[in-house]
């Protein structure tokens, strides 16, 4: 496992099994599954965490040279993710 920051209060954890998790302040709102794609919790936090979310994805396209539709999912989706 690697944390990496990202931004102002912005942190991505990377796994060893190839998924990511980004987190807003000090919660996990989106990120990648290896083999699956792209995530974000359909949960509505802040206008700051739509927009870490929305650079993470809009990152993630440059780096691909791709559109990304991330699928959205349930928070409790994510967490289960961080806390396995």
């Amino acid at each position: 496992m690697k944390l990496k920051q990202i931004g102002n209060n912005q942190n991505l954890i990377s796994y060893n099994n190839g998924t990511d998790v980004l987190f807003s302040y000090e919660t996990p709102v989106a990120g990648y599954i290896l083999g699956e794609g792209y995530f974000v919790s359909e949960e509505f936090y802040s206008k700051t965490t739509s927009r870490h979310i929305n650079v993470f994805i809009r990152n993630a396209e440059k780096s691909l040279d791709c559109e990304i539709k991330p699928k959205k999912v349930k928070q409790n989706f994510i967490e289960g993710l961080v806390n396995a």
